[in-house]
């Protein structure tokens, strides 16, 4: 295994317990990939999703009543929790391009490869 490799269990840090690092990505790798909301793919319950698609849009961000929505609950809770681990949310009203774009915009300049 690549821990083995590299000696992690012998410079990393103090109280590293390379075995039981092992174990959990190990157990990660038996979890399968989610298709994804758009492709039927997420909770079985979800308020959101058939929402959207009855609507005829892909994300809430495009929906002319976000004001007075009320899946307000359900869509805090499902951003809230894609915040906690790290991925990226539209907050902004647009299309799926326009917010893309403006996303690119706003983090071009933040790019260490690219230095824009």
């Amino acid at each position: 295994m690549l821990i083995k490799g590299y000696g992690v269990d012998k410079w990393g840090a103090k109280g590293f317990d390379g075995k039981e690092f092992t174990k959990g990505l190990a157990s990660i790798q038996t979890i399968p990939v989610c298709s994804g909301c758009l492709k039927g793919g997420g909770n079985d319950e979800c308020k959101i999703r058939p929402c959207a698609s009855g609507k005829g849009i892909s994300d809430c961000g495009e929906c002319d009543e976000s004001t007075m929505c009320k899946n307000v609950e359900a869509l805090q809770k499902v951003r809230t929790g894609a915040l906690a681990v790290g991925m990226v949310i539209t907050t902004g009203r647009g299309s799926r391009p326009q917010l893309i774009e403006k996303w690119t915009a706003e983090h071009k300049s933040k790019c260490p490869l690219c230095g824009a």
